[in-house]
């Protein structure tokens, strides 16, 4: 369950900037909702955050504490799991994830520049 709650935030920062920007293409109002805008750059800047002070993800340290627990060395989970976990633990040196992460972060905020989040506007009955 830790895996795939960790697949969804991946899907989200990565999905949602996609999102973000192909809905703006096709004038879809609701991707510059504020909260799901401020929503897609608190994920970001906490991934950011996390790689620029060495800070390791709560979900990989839960993750490793329960396979801890269960005593569990090597992968033995579902086909789904292997997939999931190759999907989001690659190998390489951590500047190379900080570097990805904040340029992603970059691509974030310059979304906001470019297509400005926008509040929900009521509208009144009296001039309806």
């Amino acid at each position: 369950m830790v895996l795939i709650l960790h697949f969804a935030v991946v899907v989200f920062i990565v999905g949602g900037l996609v999102l973000i920007m192909i809905g703006n293409s096709q004038a879809w109002h609701w991707v510059n909702a504020l909260w799901l805008r401020l929503a897609h750059l608190m994920a970001i800047l906490t991934v950011v955050a996390e790689a620029w002070f060495g800070i390791p993800c709560p979900l990989t340290l839960l993750e490793s504490w329960l396979r801890a627990k269960a005593h569990v060395v090597m992968y033995s989970g579902s086909f789904i799991e292997h997939w999931l976990q190759r999907f989001l633990y690659y190998d390489a040196p951590s500047w190379v994830f900080t570097l990805i992460y904040s340029f992603f972060g970059l691509m974030v905020v310059a979304s906001w520049i470019v297509f400005p989040p926008t509040r929900k506007r009521r509208h009144n009955k009296l001039n309806a």
